[in-house]
Parts: C-alpha cells; sequence; structure tokens
C-alpha cells in the first residue's frame, strides 16, 4: 500500500475561539491537548499531585511567588486539570479572559464577595435578585460591618443614589427570577464607572447564549452552572467569568474559602455545555410559543416573558437579549388554591426547584420557595399567591401547550 505524502505538524495546543459560532465553542471553546490523545477531557481523579526531588518542589515555589507556576498544582484545592477545562470552556463561551469554577452557584456569589469586600464596605443590589442573594447580603455581611442597600430593579436613579463613598460592588441579574425584568446593561455600568465602582451580573437564566454581560461593560458575570449550562439537573456548580487580574484576584481566596467544583463534576459540566447552544434554541423557541399561547388563554391574569411586548423591559430585551430563554412565569385566575390545582394537573412538567434542565419544571413560588413567610409577607416582596414560575426543558413546544391547556380546562 501507498501512503500519502504528508509533512509533519505540531497540532495546535489550544484552538483559538475567535470567530467561532455559539454551538462550536460550545465544544470547542478553550481546548487543549491532553496527554493521552482522547477526544474528550480527561477525569483526573487526585487530591494531592506529586514532585520528582526536592529540586523540582523548590523549583515550583520560586515560579509561584513570582506568579507564574506554568500549570502546576501541588494539591487539590488549588486546581484540577478537568476543572481547568472546564473553567477555559466557559470563559470562551463569556468571552471571558479567564473563569473560576465553584461548588455552586451561591458559593460562586458569596466567595466573590468575600473576597472583593473589606469591613466598613458597601454594595447596591436590585430588589429582584435571587432571593438568597439578598439574604447572604442582609444577614451575613452585616455581621462582618459590610452595608447593603437594596433598590427596585429599573430604577436607575434609585440606583445611583443608594451609591456610597463606601460602596465597592454593584449587583444585578438578567433576567430576573421569578418576573424575568432585564437589566438595562449600559446604564448599570455606565453609572458603576462613572462612581469606579465594580459591577456583577447573575446571568444564569440568560446563558452565554443570550446576553453576554462583559461586553456591555460588566466586570463579572456569574452563573448557576447547575442551570442551562450543565443542562441536565444532574450537578451543582457555579461559574464567575471576567477580566484575567480580576480572576485572577479571585484564585487566591478560593483555594483558602474552599468552595471548590470537584473534577467528576467538571467532567458532566463539560459534557452538557456542549449541547447548551442546541438547547437553548430550543427552549428560546418553545419560551415564545408557549408565553403567546398564555397571554391569549382567559384564565391567564398576566404573563412575564421578555419576549412579548407586554414586559415592562421588552424594549431593552429586544436590544440586548439574542434570545429570551425558556422560563416563562405568569399568574393564574383564581387564587392560591386554583394555581395549585393548576400545577398539579400538568403532566409533562415535574414540580421541583430549578430549571435549564432537559425536563421541564413548574413551581409556584408562594408554596415552594416563600413557604415560611405569611400572605403579607409574600406580597411585601411581590411573590403573589397564583404566581406560577414554568422552566421548559426541551420536549416538544406542542405537547406542552396541549398539557397546559388540559390543565386550565378545569381550573375555576
Amino acid at each position: 500500500m501507498t501512503y500519502p505524502s504528508t509533512t509533519l505538524v505540531t497540532p495546535p495546543t489550544e484552538l483559538k475561539p475567535n470567530g467561532f459560532g455559539p454551538s462550536t465553542q460550545a465544544v470547542h471553546g478553550g481546548r487543549r491537548a491532553n496527554p493521552y490523545r482522547a477526544v474528550t477531557e480527561p477525569i483526573v481523579q487526585t487530591a494531592t499531585y506529586t514532585f520528582a526531588n526536592t529540586a523540582a518542589v523548590c523549583a515550583y515555589k520560586d515560579a509561584y511567588l513570582m506568579g507564574d507556576a506554568g500549570g502546576i498544582i501541588e494539591y487539590g484545592r488549588y486546581g484540577n486539570p478537568t476543572v481547568a477545562a472546564a473553567e477555559a470552556r466557559l470563559a470562551a463561551l463569556e468571552g471571558a479572559d479567564d473563569a473560576l469554577l465553584y461548588a455552586s452557584g451561591m458559593a460562586a456569589i458569596t466567595s466573590v464577595i468575600l473576597s472583593m469586600l473589606p469591613t466598613g464596605a458597601h454594595i447596591v443590589l436590585t430588589d429582584d435578585c435571587y432571593r438568597r442573594t439578598r439574604e447572604f447580603s442582609l444577614k451575613f455581611l452585616k455581621r462582618l460591618g459590610i452595608g447593603c442597600s437594596i433598590v427596585p430593579m429599573g430604577d436607575y436613579q434609585a440606583l445611583e443614589d443608594a451609591i456610597r463613598p463606601e460602596t465597592r460592588l454593584l449587583i444585578s441579574e438578567s433576567p430576573t427570577n421569578p418576573y424575568l425584568r432585564v437589566l438595562d446593561m449600559e446604564r448599570f455600568t455606565d453609572i458603576a464607572h462613572r462612581h469606579k465602582i465594580k459591577t456583577m451580573v447573575d446571568a444564569t437564566f440568560a446563558t452565554p447564549l443570550n446576553i453576554q454581560p462583559l461586553a456591555w461593560g460588566v466586570d463579572l458575570v456569574v452563573h448557576s452552572a447547575s442551570k442551562y449550562l450543565a443542562g441536565h439537573n444532574d450537578l451543582l456548580a457555579g461559574v464567575v467569568a471576567g477580566e484575567a487580574g480580576l480572576i485572577a484576584s479571585l484564585r487566591g481566596p478560593l483555594g483558602v474559602l474552599g468552595a471548590i467544583a470537584d473534577p467528576n463534576n467538571a467532567n458532566l459540566l463539560l459534557r452538557g455545555v456542549k449541547t447548551l447552544a442546541l438547547r437553548v434554541e430550543h427552549q428560546n423557541q418553545s419560551g415564545m410559543k408557549i408565553a403567546q399561547f398564555l397571554e391569549a388563554h382567559p384564565k391567564i391574569e398576566q404573563v412575564w416573558y421578555p419576549g412579548l411586548a407586554s414586559h415592562p423591559d421588552y424594549a431593552t430585551a429586544i436590544q440586548q437579549m439574542k434570545g429570551f430563554g425558556g422560563v416563562v412565569s405568569f399568574t393564574v385566575r383564581g387564587g392560591l388554591e386554583a394555581t395549585s390545582h393548576l400545577i398539579d394537573r400538568l403532566q409533562i412538567p415535574q414540580i421541583a426547584t430549578s430549571l435549564g434542565g432537559t425536563e421541564s419544571l413548574v413551581i409556584q413560588p408562594a408554596l415552594m420557595t416563600y413557604y415560611e413567610y405569611s400572605p403579607e409577607e409574600r406580597a411585601s416582596m411581590g411573590i403573589r399567591d397564583n404566581l406560577v414560575r414554568l422552566a421548559l426543558g426541551i420536549e416538544d413546544a406542542q405537547d406542552l401547550i396541549t398539557d397546559l391547556a388540559q390543565a386550565l380546562a378545569v381550573v375555576s
């Protein structure tokens, strides 16, 4: 047999992301060569790493003190090759210099805040932020002498008025949970830049496919990677992405705080994120169809979905977002009991508190996430007894619409 004449070429050690589309980024972004020639990133299951001799230890320590250890790791709390592969993939998706993977989305948020803020500092949050983010900021930070102000989402004058000389960080989400409010990133970052304050945006509901906050001047973007990024309701993880120097300043504290991701979860995340673009495209399409169906239904009081002209932030969403996501929130004509009856009649969505996976999930926030609050307290937080949050999976939109129709038929 005659073999073709070839020139030996050394393949690139890292795939350059410039110009790639979102699906290619999801599969190949940040890809690096591995020593096993494996198509998929290997799981490096180890708690510690060996050195050949004392000279190697000293060389590593010298390089580490100079800020360039060359990727060498001494202990699992300070890094892992599988985790690093996931961080590179997520950074590429966000258009970021670098990213950090954490044990959960909340671990990402709390670790960043604790790492960045000194005693006596102050932060400002918009009021539709995730309730656990608000709880941490109002209760836990108070113990550390860090102040927190909450301002109405969409009120940018109130946001600016809340800034003090000691304010160090502005925090928001886009879209928010559960009313899917969309942050005007230009106004948000303009306020921060004029006051020389850092910004962080939780973009879990959007994913990097629907919006990239860093491109709008936001300093840090955070995701609960348990949701759309992983996409299969089978892991907990969080990620923060941003400029190289800022992420480097957070990497050291991560090793101290210990909220690290393990290599098995990082591997599952890498596997899940490869289909992110396909899943999000489907969920965007389903979200719009189902939101339109619900808005036209006589037994639905109101629908919140950024792609609907009736949404309060529709103009901003049209300007900033490439798609509007797979979460639809709505209120049913009737009270708490009628809304529960609707949810119990649904056959496809399962009652569970999460979103972004392959399975559709549904909750009645008054009974799931705000059960411990009185009706008056829930009302003060904007949580209505007849509110439903529907998180779409990848089922056929028409099947979900048919299911919603049969459930609504018996609501009185």
